[in-house]
């Protein structure tokens, strides 16, 4: 299974930088997960949006879906396919008009979900952010991808199962900031982790403002591990 970063800044994009995304492959399957603003540009520098098989969307935060817009019109107008699978949550109301178009096959999601995309088995669950967001596990070859979306500490990437090879979690800033805004810290992502016995930790959704640094040092104490920091390019492999 490879992850390639599509974009990984949190809530805006810092120069140069594009919101959540990220492609997922596992032999013939590829899904674009999550699809923050930017995320488009930088999927065509690694395949032709025609070949992907499914969009998979977190949770209605426009950092995180704004993207979909660019796919519905490159779907309708230009060389791309129709309809084009998306799976998402229920209560996504701010893509309601992309509901109607014809470019999208809509899959709604709820806590708990078990879905097959291609040849990767995935399981959702509801993390505490703000609106209905969901975490998701995807497992191919056994190998397997945890991703936190956006979550606060409550939830826990447990939910999602043991085993997980890589952890791309949220960790939005450092500790300094915890309980401001319903997000994770670099802390908080490696206990996380640690709790979970991932294999290894990527931290991602970092906002602009805050030192890719400090956020990395806290979370590697945390995890009792060396732990990655997500930038638009980077490729892992499980």
């Amino acid at each position: 299974m490879g992850v390639t970063v599509l974009g990984c800044d949190g809530s805006w994009p810092g120069p140069g930088g594009a919101g959540s995304g990220y492609l997922v492959t596992y032999r013939s399957t590829t899904v674009w997960l999550d699809a923050g603003p930017g995320t488009f540009a930088t999927l065509q520098q690694h395949v032709d949006p025609a070949a992907v098989d499914a969009v998979v969307v977190s949770h209605d935060h426009s950092d995180h879906w704004s993207d979909l817009q660019c796919l519905d019109t490159y779907t309708r107008f230009g060389p791309g396919r129709s309809p084009v699978p998306v799976f998402g949550p229920r209560s996504g109301s701010s893509w309601t008009g992309l509901r109607r178009s014809g470019a999208f096959d809509w899959h709604p999601l709820s806590d708990g979900d078990l879905v097959e995309i291609g040849e990767l088995a995935c399981r959702f669950s509801r993390t505490d952010h703000g609106p209905e967001t969901l975490a998701v596990r995807m497992d191919g070859g056994g190998r397997s991808l945890g991703y936190s979306a956006d979550s606060g500490p409550d939830w826990s990437f447990l939910e999602l199962g043991t085993g997980i090879d890589l952890a791309l979690c949220e960790a939005t800033y450092t500790s300094g900031d915890e309980g401001t805004a319903g997000h994770m810290s670099g802390r908080q992502a490696g206990a996380q982790a640690r709790h979970a016995g991932a294999g290894r930790l990527v931290l991602t959704h970092r906002w602009p403002s805050v030192s890719a640094a400090a956020v990395a040092a806290e979370a590697a104490e945390a995890f009792g591990g060396e732990v990655e920091q997500a930038a638009i390019g980077k490729e892992y492999l499980l």
